[in-house]
């Protein structure tokens, strides 16, 4: 009778025992199926981004501001507008990209920004920072990103105050 017993234990741990293993199984396989954006509520961005295996990416070059005004001379800031005008611009061109390989603005988990210095030497970090959250922590977009934003001397095309670079993952 205690064998019977002992066995009949035995055989409840073994299956309570796969039961466990299999719910923690799934609870990883769960995690693994969705990014995690890592959050600092107080902050426009992220502290991070956790991408598991078997997403979809995309990454985009470095992306400016089109021409806002073709009339204006070569060199003058009317030709592709201050830093605010060029930072839409720009994000509307990373939309309309990812857009081509069925992206959204929503699965956009990075960006990298270059901020040039005006004709003044002045770089326009509230700007940037304005634009930013009409694409970004909003009621239509709430996803932040994670992001580094870099002021450098200038870009290719000294008229061209902004550059970012995207990746988005979905």
């Amino acid at each position: 009778m205690k064998n019977k017993i002992n066995l009949i234990l035995g055989l409840f741990l073994i299956v309570s025992g796969c039961v466990v293993s299999t719910e923690k199984k799934e609870q990883e396989n769960t995690k693994e199926e969705f990014i995690v954006r890592y959050d600092r509520p107080e902050a426009s961005i992220l502290k991070g981004v956790y991408i598991p295996k078997g997403k979809e990416y995309f990454y985009t070059s470095g992306l400016v501001a089109p021409i806002k005004d073709e009339s204006a001379p070569i060199g003058s800031p009317e030709r592709y507008g201050d830093t605010y005008e060029q930072s839409l611009g720009t994000l509307e061109r990373i939309k309309e990209t990812i857009a081509e390989a069925g992206f959204k603005m929503e699965d956009i988990f990075f960006l990298r920004v270059y901020l040039a210095p005006d004709k003044e030497g002045n770089i326009d970090w509230d700007a940037w920072f304005k634009a930013y959250g009409e694409y970004f922590n909003n009621e239509e977009n709430p996803n932040k990103v994670a992001r580094s934003t870099i002021a450098v001397y200038a870009l290719a095309n000294p008229d061209l105050l902004i550059e970012i670079e995207a990746v988005a993952a979905k």
